[in-house]
Order: structure tokens, then C-alpha cells, then sequence
């Protein structure tokens, strides 16, 4: 397939990444890439969606990321897969034989493995410097949900209109669903089983980049899990501390240990970043060096800083995405030839193993196997957002009143600007439209 069909055929159907922030799948495609990774690292504890999915699906997945391949011109295409993932390699190995581009990678059992930046030096050895992305070194990655979405999108004609969805932690019935964009959080708890807890707390997204989130938010094209937690569980105190507790706090207790820039995930690969420098001239409340906060901009918000490093319980990650935003709404820009170190070679010491990181959590107990659901997931309304992605918000192209169908387009792609179309997830009525959001209403007999 010509790569600019494919893109096409990406922009239509609504592909983003399904997860991290959503960037649109067809701006992913260029010739400049030599390798294609597919990211089944599955960082993020407890999350174990992808590996499932890779498993059930290996072969669409699989034959689509070749497909991928060629379309660019790329010469190879890796698979990015840890070895305790086993249903899954192999399922990925066997459909590998019939697409000699396509071979498997293993990676460490390590946090983050998934950021872009150590997944491609993991697979290919190559290091992508500050500022950059892969496609500086020859590399795309897609992960296993997006490359699913793009086989349905070629050989069906289907839009993105649902979501694999892990549902853990204080639940009756932890599983992974495949629900319709724009249900709550709420739904899908209660399609297993409710909570088992009064008031527990609903953390949308993993354990270290996630966010704790109302019961009525919405699920959307990014969204890869809803986890509850009891509310005085230690993710929930970490995540809901206010940036100006977190900076008296700096101010009462940070020691300069250095501990969170020793185990800085990007730090390690050479980057400028330095939550130790940045939390010492929080801590003193002066700013004597300029460059630990101008170096913000080269932070990956990995988390590992504030939810595993810091002894004192501080909120470096937290207090560097408050600044590096102030940052950007000044309009300050990163330094245009930012410092770099090369790769530590402390880093292969300095790693997090996941299952210590889980521990450190207080995860053990909600770590267990948690299985496909086959269940056909409705809703009587659905709240369809317009900008699930990153770049500018879809247009929608229906009005209150109309009829649609499931999987017809009721958003265009921005004219001329990064993004996608959206697509019903269900049939029905519309009964809301505006800037943010499409209402869909179930018909009734």
C-alpha cells in the first residue's frame, strides 16, 4: 500500500495512539524511518492489556505492522516485548515467520521501558537526544492497540468508536473490556461488579503517570485504565498533593540526596534533566542557576522521582510539570542545544525493576491475572469527546436532532491542522453538540 493511501486511511478512521497522548497515527508515517517498533513493553504496573491483545491477535497485529513497513520503505520492523509476556512472544514469534521484516526484541523487566526514548535504545542500541523524538534516529513506534486499530481501518473501513479498557484494584471483578468511547468511569465499574470498597478513589491511567479522576469521566481514544484505590491508598496522597503544599514541603524537607536525579529514567540516557538541582532551588526558595529549570522542558513525567525515588515523600515530577507549563504559557521555549552527556554507564545499576516498583506501590495485592472480557459493552448515552487526541479538536458534522449509525463519521478532520475524524460508537440520536463533545442517546422502543 502507498504510504499516502494509508495515511489517508488513517486520518479517516480516527487513529491516534491508544495511549500516552494520542498523537495521530497517519503523522507517524515517513520515509525517514528505517525501523518499525511496535511497543509491548506494557510498563506501566499492573496494566496487561496489550500483552492480551498481542496474544488474541497476533497475526492482524503482526501482518499490519509489515504492512507499516513497507508503506515507509523501512527495512526492519521489532517487536518490543519482555520475556515474562509468554503467551504473547510466542503467539508474535509464530506469526513472525510468514514476515521476514518482522522479528522480537526482548527488554528489560525495567520502569519505564515504554517511554519512546528507552524502548528505542533497548531495541536498536540507538540514542535519541534531548529534544527529539525517534524519527531523529530512523525509528517509528506504534503500540500493539494502535496497529490493531490500523488492521480494522484497512481491511475493514472501521473507525476508532471503542477502547480496550483494564478495569483493577478495588473492583468485584477485575477485567479488561472492550467498551464504546464516552461511557463513564462509573459504567464500566459497575459492569464489574462494583467496587468493593465505600468511596474509593478512581485513578484513570497507571499507577505513575495516571491521574486520580472524578467516577464521570469519560473514557476516550487514549484511555487505557480504571483503577480504584482506597482513598487513603499511598498513589491517591502522592497524586492529589497541591503544588503549593508540595513546595513547602520542598522548602521543610528535601535534602539534596540526589537520589531522584541518580535514578532518573532520562537523566541516565544523558539528558540534561535534574530533579535534585530543580528541587534545591525550590527548596531554597532562590534561583542561583538558571539551567535546572530552563531543563524542565527534557522532563518525561515517568514519575519515578516523586512515587519511588524520594525517601522524604517529596513531589519533584509534580512540581516540574507545574513549572515546565508556567514555562510554556510565557511562551519560553527549551534551549535550542540543550547539554548531552551520552549514556550513563551507571544506568544498567540504576534501573527500577518493575516488580519492586510494584511493591513499593502497595500494588501486590491488586497484581494478579485479570482476564478478557468477550462481554458486548452498551450504554443508553455516550459522550463522544472531539479532541481525544494531540493537535486540533474534530468538527463535528452532525446537529442535535439527527439519526446516525454506529461507525458513521459525525466529526471531521481539522482542515489543514494535525488530527482526525470521529465515529459513533453506536447508533441513535444526537442530542447535545458542541465545541468539546458530541451527545449520543440510544434509541428507545
Amino acid at each position: 500500500m502507498q504510504l499516502e493511501a494509508l495515511a489517508e486511511i488513517l486520518r479517516e478512521n480516527g487513529i491516534v495512539g491508544a495511549g500516552g497522548a494520542g498523537f495521530p497515527a497517519y503523522a507517524k508515517l515517513d520515509k525517514r524511518a528505517d525501523t518499525i517498533i511496535l511497543n509491548c513493553a506494557e510498563c506501566e504496573p499492573l496494566f496487561k492489556v496489550h500483552r492480551q491483545l498481542l496474544e488474541k491477535c497476533a497475526y492482524e497485529i503482526v501482518s499490519t505492522l509489515s504492512l507499516i513497513a513497507d508503506a515507509v520503505g523501512a527495512e526492519r520492523a521489532v517487536i518490543g516485548i519482555k520475556r515474562s509476556y509468554k503467551g504473547a512472544a510466542e503467539a508474535a514469534l509464530a506469526a513472525s515467520k510468514a514476515f521476514p521484516k518482522v522479528s522480537l526484541s526482548y527488554l528489560p523487566e525495567i520502569y519505564p521501558a515504554g517511554d519512546e526514548l528507552i524502548l528505542t535504545y533497548e531495541t536498536t542500541g540507538r540514542v535519541i537526544k534531548p529534544g527529539n523524538i525517534p524519527i531523529s534516529v530512523g525509528v517509528t513506534v506504534f503500540n500493539v492497540e494502535t496497529v490493531l486499530n490500523i488492521y480494522r481501518a484497512v481491511k475493514e473501513g472501521a473507525g476508532v468508536t471503542h477502547k480496550y479498557l483494564m478495569v483493577a484494584g478495588e473492583v468485584q471483578n477485575p477485567q479488561i473490556l472492550r467498551v464504546p468511547l464516552g461511557i463513564t468511569y462509573r459504567e464500566v465499574v459497575d459492569l464489574c461488579g462494583g467496587s468493593t470498597i465505600d468511596q474509593p478513589a478512581y485513578l484513570a491511567g497507571g499507577p505513575m503517570t495516571g491521574k486520580i479522576d472524578s467516577p464521570y469521566g469519560l473514557v476516550t481514544k487514549t484511555t487505557n485504565a480504571v483503577i480504584l484505590l482506597p482513598p487513603d491508598h499511598y498513589i491517591v496522597e502522592r497524586k492529589t498533593v497541591k503544588p503549593n503544599i508540595g513546595i513547602k514541603r520542598a522548602m521543610s524537607a528535601c535534602c539534596s540526596c540526589r537520589m531522584c536525579t541518580d535514578l532518573c529514567s532520562r537523566n541516565l540516557l544523558g539528558h540534561p534533566i535534574d530533579p535534585q538541582s530543580f528541587m534545591h532551588g525550590i527548596s531554597q526558595n532562590t534561583v542561583i542557576e538558571i539551567k535546572p529549570f530552563l531543563n524542565t522542558f527534557y522532563c518525561s513525567q515517568c514519575g519515578l522521582c516523586e512515587m519511588y525515588s524520594c525517601m522524604q515523600g517529596l513531589s519533584p515530577a509534580s512540581l516540574i510539570n507545574e513549572y515546565k507549563s508556567g514555562l510554556r504559557a510565557k511562551g519560553i521555549k527549551p534551549p535550542e542545544t540543550p547539554e548531552f552527556g551520552g549514556v550513563s554507564d551507571k544506568r544498567p545499576y540504576r534501573c527500577v525493576p518493575v516488580a519492586r516498583l510494584v511493591g513499593r506501590l502497595g500494588l501486590t495485592k491488586y497484581n494478579t491475572a485479570i482476564p478478557f472480557s468477550t462481554r458486548k459493552v452498551t450504554a443508553d448515552r455516550l459522550t463522544v469527546g472531539l479532541h481525544q487526541n494531540i493537535g486540533a479538536p474534530s468538527a463535528a458534522i452532525v446537529k442535535k436532532g439527527d439519526t446516525v449509525k454506529a461507525g458513521q463519521k459525525i466529526a471531521e478532520a481539522p482542515d489543514g491542522k494535525l488530527g482526525v475524524a470521529v465515529h459513533a460508537p453506536m447508533s441513535g440520536k444526537v442530542s447535545l453538540v458542541t465545541d468539546d463533545y458530541i451527545v449520543l442517546e440510544k434509541g428507545r422502543k
